[in-house]
């Protein structure tokens, strides 16, 4: 099955046809698995063949490159029709396309032309290596170091919380090319490094939610990747690629978030019509409508901030606001329906017979992904301060 043929003009018709493809997939192939795997944390080989079929590995790549060319926003509805039913294997291209993005966004016209058909049509699969043991939020705290020798940079270093590590092959690696640059964002870079002598992983992260899905630490040891491989060609630019990368991964999450919010809501909608108490649906009484009511309002308000922010983004604007807007409200709307999920469900939500139980474990990764909550709202007050001066 493929979803070919979204281009990034797609009519509202063309999306329909696509979002319906994905909904029913997600039913037929998804929902009937995802206990599986989640509970016995197993990674889903054969969800990730589909999504290579699919084309998903290619959702937002351009079509000349060989991807879907789809635009964010329909990128952010199939996201969230995907993590309505099982949230964990949207994180396998996610992360692989924010990896992409920053190679269409910055990379020399060589790269582009040599990366993204690969990664376009699934071959080479990876993501996006930022984070370390001691510097997450602050990615300017990096300790990875790449120093030039020749026709190469040695690398070395550790990256922590990479998904996809383990079974991915090509990361684009946050890097120091210049430990000593101030202020020290100037002395970083991103190079695409693909596993071999020197770079491996080390080991997979246990997590409470979000499993089956391999999360990983890198660990970088004299490892020789090409100079051809520094995105765009120029030392120093590595920070503002990330942060530029990040919007698309924020309007992901959100998406993210909100999907789970509206599962949560599809089951305790259908839950609440069949359970009764008292003679009559709990659906029947105030108290549980109450929760439905805010559970819904919460699902469109979140839709609606994450197609601001995925429209602009569309456009090539600095988007930071409105997707910071769309994380942090949509993220926060997955947990709190979550959690009302589990109250309307009671003592039924603690079993493992029921979805509720996962979208709690996995929602509240959605405030941490891609930059805190709280960084989050650090970003919206800054730029408002910015955007509007006295």
């Amino acid at each position: 099955m493929s979803i070919a043929g979204g281009a990034q003009d797609a009519t509202s018709d063309d999306e329909r046809e696509i979002l319906d493809a994905i909904e029913r997939w997600a039913e037929r192939e998804l929902r009937p698995v995802a206990k599986r795997f989640d509970h016995a944390d197993e990674y889903p080989t054969d969800v990730v063949e589909q999504l290579k079929e699919l084309g998903l590995f290619g959702a937002t790549i351009h079509t000349e490159y060989g991807g879907l060319g789809l635009s964010a926003s329909t990128y952010a509805r199939i996201v969230m029709a995907i993590s309505s039913v099982w949230m964990a294997p949207v994180g396998i291209f996610n992360s692989h396309l924010i990896m992409a993005a920053c190679v269409q966004r910055h990379g020399t016209e060589a790269q582009k032309r040599h990366w993204l058909p690969r990664f376009a049509s699934g071959e080479i699969r990876g993501g996006i290596g930022l984070t370390e043991p001691n510097a997450g939020t602050d990615l300017q705290g990096i300790r990875t170091v790449a120093r030039r020798d020749g026709d190469h940079y040695i690398v070395n270093g550790t990256k922590t919380w990479i998904t996809n590590g383990v079974y991915g092959s090509c990361f684009g690696v946050l890097v120091k090319t210049n430990p000593e640059a101030e202020p020290r964002h100037k002395g970083m870079s991103i190079l695409l490094c693909e596993k071999g002598d020197g770079f491996r992983a080390a080991k997979k992260i246990r997590k409470l939610g979000y499993k089956s899905i391999d999360s990983a630490e890198l660990v970088f040891e004299d490892f020789r990747c090409p100079v051809e491989n520094l995105v765009g060609g120029v030392e120093g630019q590595g920070f503002k690629h990330a942060v530029g990368g990040l919007e698309l991964g924020r309007i992901n999450v959100a998406a993210r978030g909100a999907g789970i919010a509206a599962g949560a809501l599809r089951d305790a909608l259908r839950y609440a019509q069949e359970r009764q108490t008292f003679g009559k649906p709990i659906a029947q009484h105030q108290a549980i409508q109450l929760k439905l009511a805010d559970m819904a309002t919460r699902v469109e308000a979140a839709k609606l901030l994450i197609d601001q922010a995925a429209r602009k983004y569309d456009t090539g604007q600095r988007c930071d606001l409105e997707a910071g807007m769309a994380k942090l409200f949509a993220s926060e709307a997955g947990v709190e329906n979550s959690l009302e999920a589990m109250r309307i469900f009671g003592g039924y939500s603690y079993s493992t017979d029921f979805d509720v139980e996962r979208y709690y474990r996995d929602a509240p990764l959605m405030c941490i992904g891609e930059g805190t909550n709280e960084m989050q709202r650090i970003i919206i007050a800054r730029q408002l301060l910015e955007r509007h001066p006295l």
